[in-house]
Formats: C-alpha cells, structure tokens, sequence
C-alpha cells in the first residue's frame, strides 16, 4: 500500500517542538518552509539545513533558524561556511557525504527539497531516522519509486506529498476505499508556451522559457514547466504515490492555476482541490498534517478570478509529456533514463548549447539508445540507481554532442 499510514505527527498533539530538517534550504521550496518555520519558531526545532552551493544564504538561514548543523554541497566552500558560523553555534558540514549524514539525523519530519536526481540518495537516507518524509524531490520518484517506496513502507515512515498537485490529491483522495477511485488528473498550467506553435518555439530562448506565467520556481523546474516534462515526471511520481494504475492518472491543461488536482470517483463525482498559487499552502499542510494551522497566503477569490478553463494537453507540441507518459508505461529503468536524459538537455538548453525542441530530442534518442544497450532494468538498490542514472547523463551528453557539431 503506498502512503504509509504511520508517520509524523501534529505539533499541537506532540509534547515538545516538530524537529525538522530542510534539505535543499535555498531553494524556491526550502525558502518557503523557511518562511513559515519563521512565522512559528516555537513549534520547529530545526536539526539540519542543506544547500549546494549558496553558502550566504544557508548561513543566514540556519543561524535565523537556529539550526544545529549547515551542510553545503559543495566541499570547497567549507571554509568560507565554517567562517561564518563561527560563534554561532551551527556546525558546518560540507560534501554530498554530509548532505547524506545530515538526512539521516533523528528527527519528526525531513523537507526533501533537493533539485534533480542529486536528492535521491538523502531522501533514502532520511527514511532511517525520520517519522515523516515531506517529499519535493520529484526525481526521487521518477528515478527509483519503487525502490523509496517500498523502502518508507518497510519503516513504517509517512510520505507527505509537497508538490501542489499530489498534496492536492492527497487531500481528497479516499485512500481508504482506492476501489471507489476512477480516476486521477492533475493540472498542467501549460507554461509560457501554451499556445505558441512549433515553428515559434524553436527559437525561444532561456530567458524567455524561465518566464513561468502563474509560479515562481527554479530554473530547471521552469524549463520542465516549459516543456511540460515537469507534468510527465509528476504523472510518474504519481503512480508511486497512490495505489492506482497508469491508466488511471491523467493530465489536463488548466491555465489559472487555480484547480492543483482532480479525484474522479466511480459513482460520477468529481473532487477537486484549489488554491492560490503559492507553495506555501502544500508546505504547510505537510507542516502541520494531519492537522491544519494558518499560512500566510492570499485566500482563492473565485469571484476575482472569474472563469476556470481546461482543454487536452497538445503532444504533437510538447513532445516530453508523451515521453513520460511511455516511460511510465514501460517501466523498469525507463523513468530513470527519462529524467537523466532530461536533466542534461535541460542544463544544455540553458547554457545555450542546444535549442528548446532539441530537449525532448535528446530524451527521445537516449532512450532509444538505453533501449538497445538493455539498461532498463529496474533499479534494485540506491547503487543500481546511480548506475543507471549516470549511464543515461552519458548517452545524453553524446547526445548534446551530436547536436553542437
């Protein structure tokens, strides 16, 4: 059964403050947790903060917080970490080893906010030691769902799902009577380029492609958003999450961003869950599960915004969410192949290396070759998983490659 029914929980109905750990601090989702760990200091006490490289702003965050440890991804910049928090208090850590060590510590609940496969492995680790795992690393899933899943069932630890649209389907999901359950559809804002042609989106460039109408996220997020890869790897993530099949889970393009996901029950009803569209709402809703506290978010004005609209995603002209959707149908390695092969186009679309169209090319021709070695067994083991991802980063550089000469 997915969503174990152990876990975390409420501060209100604990005897001392949530210990909490924020892996990924500096980024869109851990600043965000970090504001509302802020508003409510309290009711966290906060045992490690992570980041990659921004050792400014995770030394800030964490003596503002009052973290026991600051761990910055990049070793190089321990020196310039451990300088800053000198007589704070915080200790310094720096390497991916650390990262690891850190989501390992005791603690109620961990924020898996990490961007790309590099959150895989502390995301694992944190289902040693945690009660509750709030899970924003999407690749997590996509690379090795299987392997996290059955893992956090084996421990007993609570998934609590941060990305808007699976937090809003775990809210109205009956999982309790999932044979009552029809279907699944998360929304799809359809991002910047929801309604330019092929011909127009192939000469778009980064900047442009990071303008997300409706959120603010990082970039690589706002280029999957872009492309609509960012709802294919969801729809994978979402087979992880919630005990239905891949014919059940569905995508439509929703441009208010206002409906974050969809229940459809057998007797007709359809639930659904709305919002602002502001992330900390998701947050703090795993922040306070299984009850709710206020967040300081702008309420949903329905008569401000006026008109919902819905119409089909177009694959013909976001080619990657039909990658991702036969990739979740095959199954086995080929989700990891997807996001790996994904990651790296996405990094060479951004510095400028290849075009927008050339991302779900390159996808597309990795997997094939992926295929044709035979490397999509399903990862066994965190191992399994680093070797399968590095091999797809591989096959796409080349790739890359082929598409620079």
């Amino acid at each position: 059964m997915h969503l174990p029914r152990s876990g975390a929980l409420a501060p209100s109905s604990r005897s001392g403050p949530l210990r909490i750990s924020v892996l990924g601090a500096t980024g869109s989702i851990g600043t965000s947790t970090l504001d509302l760990i802020g508003r409510e200091p309290d009711r966290f006490d906060v045992v490690a903060l992570t980041a990659q490289s921004n050792t400014a702003a995770l030394a800030e965050a964490a003596v503002r917080v009052g973290a026991a440890v600051a761990v910055i991804g990049d070793e190089t910049a321990y020196g310039e970490l451990a300088e800053r928090l000198a007589g704070t208090g915080v200790a310094a850590a720096a390497g991916p080893d650390a990262i690891v060590e850190a989501a390992a510590r005791p603690a109620d609940l961990v924020v898996s906010a990490i961007v790309g496969a590099a959150g895989l492995a502390p995301s694992l680790a944190a289902l040693g030691a945690a009660e509750a795992v709030a899970l924003a690393n999407k690749e997590t899933l996509v690379s090795a769902g299987t392997l996290f899943m059955t893992e956090a069932v084996r421990r007993g630890v609570r998934v609590l799902p941060v990305d808007s649209e699976h937090n809003a389907i775990f809210q109205v999901l009956d999982a309790e009577n999932i044979r009552e359950v029809a279907e699944i559809i998360l929304t799809a804002s359809g991002g910047p380029f929801r309604t330019l042609s092929l011909a127009e989106m192939a000469g778009v460039t980064p900047e442009r492609a990071l303008k997300h109408p409706n959120w603010s996220m990082g970039r690589k997020i706002s280029i999957d958003s872009a492309t609509l890869m960012n709802k294919g790897l969801e729809l994978i993530e979402a087979h992880h999450l919630f005990p239905v099949r891949p014919d059940q889970l569905s995508v439509v393009v929703h441009p208010q961003s206002a409906v974050h996901g969809l229940v459809r029950y057998t007797d007709g009803s359809l639930l659904a869950e709305l919002g602002s569209a502001d992330m900390r709402t998701p947050i703090a809703h795993c922040l306070a599960w299984p009850e709710r506290r206020p967040a300081p978010v702008a309420p949903l004005d329905l008569v401000a915004l006026g008109t919902l609209t819905f119409e089909a995603p177009d694959r013909a002209r976001f080619p990657c969410l039909a990658l991702a959707e036969a990739a979740l149908a095959e199954g086995r390695g080929a989700p990891c192949v997807l996001n790996a092969a994904n990651e790296i186009a996405v990094e060479a679309f951004l510095d400028g290396r290849i075009r927008f169209l050339d991302i779900a090319a390159v996808v597309a021709d990795t997997l094939s070759r992926a295929r044709g070695a035979g490397m999509m067994a399903e990862p066994a083991s965190l191992v399994d998983a680093e070797s399968l991802d590095a091999s797809g980063r591989r096959l796409a550089a080349a790739e890359v490659a082929r598409r620079m000469q």
